[in-house]
């Protein structure tokens, strides 16, 4: 039987469908209560009282995502988002899935520009090429699916350090092999986060210029999608428009949990 406790009055704006089983739906709302509470995480009383339920039948709940490893309790007696829930985003946005699930917002992109679109993410020092989709048009580009280059010399990882928080010190390791002036780089960091794109100019390849964007879940770079073009094509008006075509196509495409960096 059902504590009284348990079921409370739906709250203004609550969704009123009853939910098929109670107990998975109230480790539902505990967890998405950790996950707002953030790192700090939240007692067991204020849980209670912002989920309006009975404290021992949160602390029933909290025992079983405890188990599974998706809440942890601090010293102090505070709950917390365990490492298994954490996990799961990580998962779903892993190098192997993301080709997958941005596959359709790269053939959009691509077909609105008409440019060659990539996909990439960071690999230590390195950018790893994970897809690409090009345009119906010749491309004189070299590029593969798996290829690898410099962070700091292609616009991909320019765009994907400077939405992790790198700063001068952390910079410095991706420039020891790579043969580029620091201050360079970090101006064109800088620029990226201001901008909320990074750009490149035959640093990478001869005659071949390229524009990113960084695609954030919460609020740090997980990935990032260049468009590519030979540097002649590549004016400071067209990156402007490359640049807000991928503002106006991506978003709607990009599945739940990514972003784009706010104008």
């Amino acid at each position: 039987m059902a504590h009284p406790d348990d079921v409370a009055a739906p709250r203004p704006g609550a969704d009123r469908t009853a939910s098929p089983v109670e107990a998975v739906d109230r480790a539902l709302r505990v967890l998405e209560a950790l996950a707002a509470a953030g790192p700090h995480g939240a007692g067991l009383a204020d849980l209670a009282a912002g989920l309006d339920l009975n404290k021992t039948t949160v602390h029933r709940t909290l025992a079983a995502l405890r188990h599974r490893g998706f809440a942890s309790q601090e010293p102090s007696g505070r709950y917390a988002l365990g490492p298994a829930a954490t996990r799961l985003a990580e998962d779903y946005f892993g190098d192997e899935n993301l080709p997958v699930l941005l596959h359709p917002a790269l053939v959009a992109l691509s077909r609105e520009v008409d440019e060659l679109v990539h996909l990439g993410v960071l690999s230590g020092r390195e950018v790893v090429y994970l897809d690409k989709v090009e345009p119906e048009r010749p491309v004189r580009v070299w590029s593969a699916i798996g290829r690898r280059s410099p962070a700091v010399t292609t616009a991909l990882g320019r765009a994907l350090l400077a939405y992790r928080g790198t700063d001068r010190a952390a910079l410095a390791g991706y420039l020891d092999t790579a043969g580029v002036d620091a201050g360079h780089v970090w101006e064109a960091l800088e620029r990226a986060r201001r901008d909320g794109y990074a750009t490149e100019v035959e640093e990478n390849e001869a005659g071949i210029s390229c524009v990113a964007v960084p695609l954030l879940r919460a609020g740090a770079a997980v990935a990032a999608v260049s468009v590519t073009a030979p540097v002649e094509r590549m004016t400071p008006s067209r990156v402007a428009g490359l640049h807000a075509a991928v503002a106006r196509t991506l978003p709607p495409l990009l599945p739940a949990g990514l972003t784009l960096p706010r104008p």
